[in-house]
């Protein structure tokens, strides 16, 4: 497993696109970020490449999130407007060679449960080949209800069921520590239900979403739990740091150690 800082959140102090070098002055030399859009493609590229770091993941456009958007794959009423999110989406991955990208379901409406999750189900089937022609992977992300009350998918068990029922093998499981331990009684247990569906890792100590030692997840039992189901992918650093972001990267010493035990 290998470290990420996510930019959208960490080292918020400074403009985003000074925010790749700031990371890499950190020690981090993967990023990701929820929504670039600010910036172009030319300044994103600059940015990347000043720094030395590679961008892993990326979100699809969420729609107006000013309006309440959080997604727009599971609305029935917006398929176009969600396809062209995707196109969007595709120019940025395509040129800076983001290969994994999250696709937020959104909330429906009271009662369109069902026509919601047929939506999302074919949006994921249209966004999964649009991306294969990239060889980028799809995420399907939980969010719990507290966090953000009637998301269509907020629960293990329910992004497990769509990601079955998309049948693409470039669609896989956004696993966040900090959504997962508020909705799953046992996070180990979650993780190894989820297994080799597992395509991206974040995480953030709850309560409070930030750095690890503020809440109460057991991290190395669960980063044991993912060496377990061997995952050896990306771990994104997905939380509001309490202060300075500086001040509270001290878990990576011990997140070294835990992934990689034998020291080898």
């Amino acid at each position: 497993m290998y470290f990420a800082a996510n930019l959208s959140m960490l080292f918020s102090d400074l403009p985003l696109q000074q925010r790749f070098a700031a990371a890499a002055a950190a020690g981090f030399r993967h990023v990701e970020v929820q929504f670039p859009y600010e910036l172009s493609i030319a300044q994103l590229q600059h940015c990347v490449s000043g720094a030395g770091v590679s961008l892993e993941l990326i979100n699809v456009p969420p729609g107006d999130i000013s309006n309440g958007d959080v997604g727009l794959a599971c609305l029935p009423l917006r398929v176009d407007e969600f396809r062209g999110a995707v196109a969007e989406c595709l120019s940025y991955a395509k040129a800076l060679k983001v290969k994994k990208i999250n696709c937020l379901a959104g909330r429906p409406q009271t009662g369109q449960t069902a026509v919601a999750t047929k939506t999302l189900i074919a949006n994921l089937r249209y966004a999964a080949d649009i991306f294969a022609k990239i060889d980028a992977t799809v995420m399907v992300e939980p969010v719990n209800p507290t966090d953000v009350p009637g998301f269509l998918i907020n629960r293990l068990r329910g992004a497990l069921d769509v990601i079955r029922r998309v049948e693409r093998p470039n669609v896989k499981l956004q696993f966040d520590l900090y959504h997962m331990a508020q909705t799953e009684p046992d996070l180990d247990l979650a993780i190894a239900r989820a297994g080799n569906m597992i395509g991206h890792v974040q995480f953030a100590d709850a309560p409070g979403r930030h750095e690890p030692g503020s809440g109460g997840i057991d991290f190395r039992s669960a980063l044991d739990a993912l060496r377990t189901v061997g995952y050896d992918g990306c771990v994104a650093a997905e939380y509001w740091p309490a202060g300075a972001t500086h001040a509270g990267l001290g878990w990576r010493q011990d997140f070294e150690k835990w992934v990689n035990p034998d020291g080898g």
